[in-house]
């Protein structure tokens, strides 16, 4: 086997690992749930790690004194008590190194800067740049035989 062969062959190893790696965190994160309970437990509620509701509860009759529209807000409260809870949880997951050091929470709420992960220009070094702009030269040492 020639080393490009080699070569292409460990990149290969890496995605698959990588992408197994990706998949049980994915399965980890799927499998979180957070639960909140209002203060004077009126409505408890259990959300998923994405916020999806999976569970609502009244374990007391207390919200029967409440307006529609208070029960509403509590309702809402509640759910992004639950939400945090959940999100807290999945940042404390064993997950590894993510890119550029993002919570996995930051990736599930959607408050990633875009231009840190991927900007317009990205970071490269002053060979690569070198190629970029003027191809294949003895200049870069990039020289074809």
């Amino acid at each position: 086997m020639s080393g490009y062969e080699q070569e292409i062959e460990q990149l290969l190893a890496d995605y698959r690992k990588e992408r197994e790696e990706a998949e049980e965190n994915r399965r980890r994160i799927n499998a979180v749930t957070g639960t909140a309970t209002s203060r004077r437990r009126e409505v408890k509620v259990t959300v998923s790690a994405r916020g999806e509701v999976a569970e609502i509860d009244f374990p007391t009759g207390a919200f029967r004194r409440m307006t529609p529209k208070e029960l509403g807000e509590l309702i809402r409260t509640t759910i992004s008590e639950a939400r945090a809870q959940a999100l807290k949880q999945v940042d404390e997951l064993p997950m590894g190194q993510l890119l550029f050091g993002l919570k996995p929470s930051e990736l599930l709420t959607g408050d990633v800067d875009m231009d840190t992960i991927l900007p317009n220009d990205p970071h490269t070094s002053d060979l690569v740049r070198d190629y970029l702009e003027h191809g294949f030269t003895s200049a870069n040492g990039f020289a074809q035989d």
